[in-house]
């Protein structure tokens, strides 16, 4: 026996050892479907000396340990359903190819074509700083590697907080919020959250172990919806985010880094639960299987926006940077970019100016005159079909004096620059 690592080789059969003690009936407020491991089970199994490998062979006879590369997981955030994005980080953030400081907010919200609109604030409801749309709807820690300190988990503004990137995406028109997360980052929150962390004190450190294993093995084999492989509630694994996360869990985690469950080759999909008296093996070919371990991303997202180039940006995006962005005479973006009637181009408003590009001139600032001609309400989205509605010339001449909305005085000229189903929680121990 080998305690504190794995015991096994990836691709060796878990060997068949002795059935776990018998375990007291405890009332639980739900006892568990009873298929897989039996966490209560694991429990007193630890308790006697088994370690998780042993645990492991009981509960999924046939199956084999495998290892897989540094991999993510995607993880719909059910009590995010139909809500919007709003999110900030200690250490400040990265969204729509921008960084944000300490103290202000990313609001994001999906777009059917998949982007998302973006708008940032100081605090979760202070002044609007600016917005834009963007085909990357995801919003970055600073650092997305794993492992990384609580400054630069990702925030919901009155809710938890994450580790990897928080992202939207949209499913039959409703909103949806994703969190994108290292593997070894999720089971941080997930096995102090299926079982208690305090097992590690009781004897059971090798029942946390063994929970690590058959829940990354869980999550990696799932595929549940277009946009994430997994949820986080009891329907797939219970994960609260970092709240629940336990240096003792942790511990035990990071000792079985990367190991899987396998039939065939393939990832397991290990079910188990909260099931008394100790549970009983199960036939595996009853369990789903994902992807070989192989077939899995190798460190791909979360990304490194800083690295991992975002969709490209547009002519007005580029025209807004030459001239210094913010720092120009022309200020904070209003909106996002709009598109002007008949298609014959884009243009976006900024604090103190307008930004516009056509084909056949690209972009270029102009006065607020010219954009009237073109778009007669700038403060709505002009139609695609604009049947009523008067159309100008998109190749109006232009001038390079950026001029102020309506009450609003006009700037100086543009000066030209430079331009990321659980045991109850408390701290009591099943069978004392």
């Amino acid at each position: 026996m080998v305690a504190g690592g794995a015991a096994l080789l990836a691709g060796t059969a878990l060997a068949g050892w002795d059935t776990p003690g018998d375990t007291p009936n405890i009332e639980l407020v739900e006892s568990g479907h009873g298929r897989g491991m039996s966490q209560l089970g694991a429990f007193d199994s630890a308790r006697q000396g088994s370690v998780a490998e042993r645990i492991l062979a009981h509960y999924y006879p046939g199956a084999t340990l495998g290892t897989v590369p540094t991999t993510t997981v995607a993880v719909r955030l059910m009590d995010r359903d139909d809500a919007g994005l709003d999110v900030y980080a200690a250490a400040g953030l990265r969204v729509a190819g921008r960084e944000l400081e300490s103290g202000q907010v990313a609001h994001m919200t999906a777009l059917p074509d998949g982007g998302a609109n973006v708008a940032v604030t100081v605090g979760c409801d202070g002044e609007v700083l600016w917005q834009t749309a963007t085909k990357d709807p995801w919003i970055y820690p600073m650092d997305p590697r794993p492992g990384r300190p609580a400054a630069e988990h990702l925030t919901l503004c009155g809710g938890p907080s994450y580790r990897g990137a928080l992202g939207v995406a949209s499913e039959d028109g409703a909103a949806r919020t994703v969190n994108r997360v290292d593997i070894e980052d999720y089971l941080l929150g997930v096995v102090p959250a299926e079982v208690q962390a305090n097992w590690a004190d009781k004897g059971a450190n090798e029942a946390l172990r063994a929970q690590a294993i058959a829940a990354r093995s869980y999550a990696l084999a799932e595929q549940r919806y277009p946009y994430a492989q997994t949820c986080d509630t009891a329907d797939c694994q219970v994960y609260p985010g970092t709240a629940k996360e336990d240096q003792r869990a942790s511990t035990a985690i990071a000792t079985t880094a990367g190991t899987v469950l396998l039939r065939d080759g393939r990832i397991l999909r290990a079910e188990y639960s909260a099931a008394p008296d100790a549970g009983a093996p199960s036939d595996i070919t009853t369990f789903e299987v994902g992807p070989e371990p192989a077939e899995l991303a190798v460190g791909k997202p979360p990304t490194d926006p800083r690295v991992d180039a975002a969709v490209p940006a547009s002519a007005i995006e580029n025209e807004y940077a030459r001239i210094g962005g913010e720092s120009s005479a022309i200020g904070a973006p209003l909106g996002p970019e709009m598109r002007l009637p008949q298609n014959g181009g884009t243009y976006r408003l900024f604090t103190n100016g307008v930004i516009i590009a056509t084909p056949t001139l690209g972009a270029q600032i102009v006065d607020f005159t010219t954009l009237m001609r073109l778009v007669p309400d700038p403060a709505v989205p002009p139609s695609e079909s604009a049947g009523d509605t008067p159309q100008a010339d998109a190749e109006a001449p232009m001038s390079d004096e950026p001029v102020a909305p309506p009450e609003q005085a006009p700037d100086p000229a543009v000066a030209d620059g430079p331009a990321g189903d659980s045991v109850p929680q408390d701290d009591s121990v099943p069978g004392e």
